[in-house]
């Protein structure tokens, strides 16, 4: 059953979830509204810090979006107090802008998702659709050690996890300019997927280790699968190792084995980053881009 938007704001229907959404952005809400109500995901909202914790202490709600003009320094300070009323409850940030002392504390606070503006209403909307049904489990990023220009991570493998991963690290590198960075975060995610999927084969009890180091001259991403890694003449499924007169060789290949369309995330890669190193072994790699 469609939802209905009530008067207070409140949708009403069939939903079994619901959205804590913290201030009223004239920018974002109505269709941040639109989206969510097109997910069955009932809403209401909250005046501020104060009417948040007060709506929470009666009511249960599964996600909580933060307000789009508060700081990611106000929003952490709030979580605290959330998590004192609601331990466990899901936590999306939006703010106006960061630093990368903010994501990383973001990180170290679990915070399901941090987003700067400008906003994609719908991508909103989606991940509070999937942090409402995600397990514990799929909480998993942990912070092994981190300041600016060095951030060491863990993360479980799973595909979710993998897609808050790449947002928080977008968010870290924002001081980049916009297209080169969406680049190497594409870069970045297509070598992410391959170590969840060929590396791990999405076992949640899994971890990969992931590493962003920013140098004078470089972005580095670092990333080491938990798999036997593989040699570059047995990964025929790959666009990599198609011959320069059958571009497209390995789609026959990945339809013989049973696998999904794809096998260009390497090629890709190689085609935005400057260096793209592989272990010996194969299941750690390298993704170098040069900045200066």
């Amino acid at each position: 059953m469609a939802l209905q938007s009530a008067p207070s704001g409140r949708t009403t229907g069939a939903a079994a979830h619901s959205v804590l959404l913290i201030g009223k952005d004239p920018r974002l809400g109505q269709s941040l509204e639109n989206c969510l109500a097109a997910r069955d995901c009932a809403f209401e909202y909250a005046a501020g810090s104060a009417d948040t914790l007060r709506r929470l202490r009666r009511t249960p709600h599964d996600v909580i979006i933060t307000d789009p003009a508060t700081s990611i320094e106000e929003d952490l300070a709030l979580l605290s107090e959330i998590q004192a009323i609601r331990p466990g409850v899901r936590v999306i940030v939006l703010a106006p802008g960061s630093t990368p002392e903010e994501i990383i504390a973001a990180l170290r606070a679990r915070v399901f998702l941090c987003k700067c503006a400008p906003f994609d209403p719908a991508e909103i909307a989606d991940y509070a659709v999937q942090a409402m049904t995600a397990t514990d489990s799929l909480v998993g990023i942990e912070v092994i050690s981190a300041h600016r220009n060095w951030v060491s991570l863990r993360m479980n493998c799973q595909l979710l996890t993998a897609e808050r991963l790449i947002a928080f690290l977008g968010e870290l590198r924002s001081e980049l300019p916009e297209s080169p960075r969406e680049e190497l975060m594409l870069a970045f995610r297509e070598i992410l997927m391959n170590a969840v999927e060929h590396g791990a084969g999405f076992q949640s009890g899994k971890v990969i280790d992931v590493a962003a180091v920013h140098t004078e001259r470089a972005i580095v991403f670092y990333v080491h699968d938990p798999g036997v890694g593989f040699r570059w003449e047995t990964i025929q499924h790959a666009a990599v190792a198609n011959p320069p007169d059958a571009p497209t060789r390995h789609l026959a290949v990945r339809e013989e084995k049973g696998m999904r369309p794809g096998g260009f995330g390497i090629l890709m890669s190689r085609g935005v980053v400057d260096e793209l190193i592989y272990s010996e072994v194969g299941n750690e790699v390298l993704l170098i881009k040069h900045i200066a």
